[in-house]
């Protein structure tokens, strides 16, 4: 079996997105790939997570996961499986599985040295700046971790915003309250 992918990750509410876009466009190096639709379909597992990844533009990956749920940056280990027929996919899936809940998005990715920086507008939840810094196997994450610090200070981007629970668990949770 291939070795997870790995990446350091913050998660923070978006107070101002306006703001937040043109600071996004104004970073050196920056590259705007636009705005995706993403709907993220979660299934019952026993350890991590698992989700259905359906994107347009784009196809649809199949995520496996395990991410601690902690406010301030954190690694994150996943596999990418493409998937050719996402009906069929979720609804076995569904079957043996049971979905958990499912998240609709509108993503605005830009790509940033390394890091994967993504404003978010979520159904249900609002408006998250989301930063994912990959990490080459051999990382001993030092610079991702800097990379997603240094992204946080230049979003301004304060302890009381950074988020520790992914959409699928706030969704999930009875009172939605997403710290």
């Amino acid at each position: 079996m291939n070795a997870p992918r790995r990446n350091v990750e913050l998660k923070a509410h978006d107070r101002d997105p306006a703001r937040t876009l043109a600071v996004c466009q104004r970073l050196a190096d920056a590259v705007d790939h636009g705005v995706l639709w993403q709907r993220d379909t979660y299934f019952h597992v026993p350890n991590g997570r698992l989700k259905l990844r359906e994107e347009r533009p784009g196809g649809a990956t199949l995520i496996q996961y395990q991410r601690p749920d902690d406010a301030d940056a954190k690694l994150s280990a996943y596999r990418l499986i493409g998937v050719a027929d996402a009906a069929a996919c979720r609804a076995g899936l569904d079957a043996a599985l049971g979905t958990r809940v499912v998240v609709e998005k509108e993503r605005r990715l830009f790509l940033w040295r390394q890091v994967r920086i993504h404003l978010d507008h979520v159904d249900g939840l609002g408006a998250f700046v989301e930063f994912e810094a990959v990490a080459p196997a051999s990382s001993d994450l030092a610079e991702e971790h800097r990379l997603v610090a240094e992204l946080r200070d230049a979003l301004g981007i304060g302890r009381d915003d950074l988020v520790a629970v992914g959409y699928a668990d706030a969704l999930a949770a009875p009172k939605r309250d997403v710290r």
